[in-house]
């Protein structure tokens, strides 16, 4: 299934399972597919909690469908974050070969971890904040894997059992903050940590589709790609092509990945792994290209979906 998460007309976040071009809402699947009740108004995180495999949503709308039920369009539904609060999200570090070697570092041994909160995530559309005192803001595409089932010490070979599904993120990113060489003014120095550099609010982009797991064959073989749209230049207002890669350039991949941090860090229904970005990010290119108020960023992955932002400033 495609789920697909919007905001109603309260401006509450609620999901619903795409059907071509159009939405049938929880609500239309408790009405005309017989859903649980209290599963009207939950948004895709607490619907995780509640129907951790999806079952009951996926017989509802076998039910629907075949009562007829055509759902609203897409168009007409105002996109929220898939996930809107997650619990957790842990995101991955030097996770791609390519964004290694573009750094001239050796491969880590070990998945390098930190933490965004729920703050940082905004939907497709919304602003990202450029930070008052950060002039280096930048981009990375990431596969965002969703956690279904409580995941507490799991092994790689149990791990994908665990995931709900795929989302696309991108992992904002102040380079100063972070201490990156190639960010730094003379006798500027970073934070000497990530989580203002990651952590600041609007810095979690994510698309409104949540792919499941069954729709996804391979998730170690999805083409990754970011854009950039300057909002002023000679390249103004056309799509300039930041990352292309793919998941299959993964240091780590998703079960290893889920081994790792569960070992330690129990993983619940709704918490998001931000799996580490490909190379074309703007501080390691030649010379360093960063985001300014009123560019556009786009990312985007094959077979789940995209996310795209304006940077304002902050005013």
């Amino acid at each position: 299934m495609r789920l697909f998460s919007f905001r109603d007309e309260l401006d509450l976040a609620t999901a619903g399972v795409v059907v071509g071009h159009r939405v049938i809402s929880l609500a239309r699947l408790v009405v005309a597919g017989g859903l649980e009740e209290e599963f009207r108004f939950l948004d895709l995180g607490e619907l995780l909690e509640a129907d951790p495999d999806l079952e009951g949503v996926r017989a509802a709308l076998e039910r629907a469908t075949a009562a007829g039920e055509a759902g609203t369009p897409l168009t007409n539904l105002r996109a929220a974050a898939a996930i809107p609060r997650p619990g957790k999200i842990v995101c991955i570090g030097l996770n791609y070969r390519d964004h290694v070697e573009e750094q001239h570092l050796e491969p880590p041994t070990r998945p390098l971890l930190f933490s965004k909160f729920a703050n940082t995530v905004v939907a497709d559309g919304e602003p990202v904040i450029h930070p008052t005192g950060s002039h280096a803001l930048d981009l990375e595409a990431e596969l965002g894997v969703v956690i279904g089932r409580t995941a507490h010490r799991v092994s790689a070979t149990e791990a994908m059992a665990h995931v709900a599904g795929y989302v696309v993120l991108n992992d904002v990113t102040a380079r100063d903050w972070q201490g990156n060489r190639a960010a730094l003014a003379p006798g500027e120095r970073g934070d000497g940590q990530w989580l203002r550099a990651k952590g600041s609010d609007t810095f979690c982009p994510m698309g409104p589709v949540l792919v499941t797991r069954d729709e996804v064959p391979d998730p170690g073989a999805l083409r990754i790609r970011s854009w950039r749209t300057p909002a002023s230049g000679p390249d103004a207002g056309q799509p300039i092509l930041m990352q292309d890669g793919t998941t299959a350039d993964m240091i780590f991949d998703i079960p290893a990945l889920i081994e790792f941090v569960s070992a330690v860090i129990t993983l619940e229904p709704g918490d998001v792994i931000s799996t580490g970005t490909p190379s074309g990010v703007g501080v390691f290119r030649d010379p360093p290209v960063f985001l300014q108020p009123g560019d556009r960023v786009r990312c985007q992955i094959e077979g789940i979906g995209s996310v795209e932002n304006p940077i304002v400033g902050a005013g």
